[in-house]
């Protein structure tokens, strides 16, 4: 049997306005400084935590309201030229995720929202984001408003054994 970890992770996209507690984004940023980085490259990847509302409002604003009003995001960055960037913030991202998921919250990966984030330079200079890197991914996170349907992935993809 699988850990239900993994089956109770499912994409929310509806959070109340409570904030998460202090301990549970601690709990988060420890998980993603848990995550696995190609080539011990640990260099290419930080991490923004945004819990403050009037910023989360611009980054609302600059991403088409991606982030479906969630009390805290985290806002996973990687070095323009990195060979493994973009795929170390996948795996922090779904540390991250899985980690809100065992503490009761729901959460979201946005990808879509993150690479409209690039194009607000002076934003992303307000969120202290090194000009050599970019916003890969953003996982937003909150208290769960409405519970998505749960669904039997258990086949969702083909695979073969040899």
């Amino acid at each position: 049997m699988v850990n239900p970890i993994f089956t109770n992770r499912r994409a929310v996209r509806s959070f109340k306005k409570e904030a998460v507690a202090e301990q549970d984004i601690q709990n988060m940023i420890a998980a993603f400084q848990t995550s696995s980085c190609g080539m011990h490259q640990a260099d290419v990847m930080n991490l923004v935590v945004v819990k403050d509302e009037s910023l989360r409002a611009k980054i609302e604003q600059a991403t088409s309201n991606s982030c479906y009003g969630a009390p805290v995001l985290f806002i996973l960055n990687t070095k323009k030229e990195s060979e493994f960037g973009e795929r170390d913030a996948s795996v922090a991202a779904e540390n991250i995720m899985l980690e809100a998921t065992d503490l009761g919250l729901g959460s979201v990966y946005i990808m879509g929202g993150a690479e409209r984030l690039n194009d607000f330079a002076e934003l992303q200079k307000e969120l202290g984001i090194d000009p050599a890197f970019q916003t890969t991914v953003i996982v937003a996170v909150g208290k769960t408003a409405e519970e998505p349907e749960a669904t039997d992935r258990s086949k969702r993809y083909q695979v073969t054994i040899f």
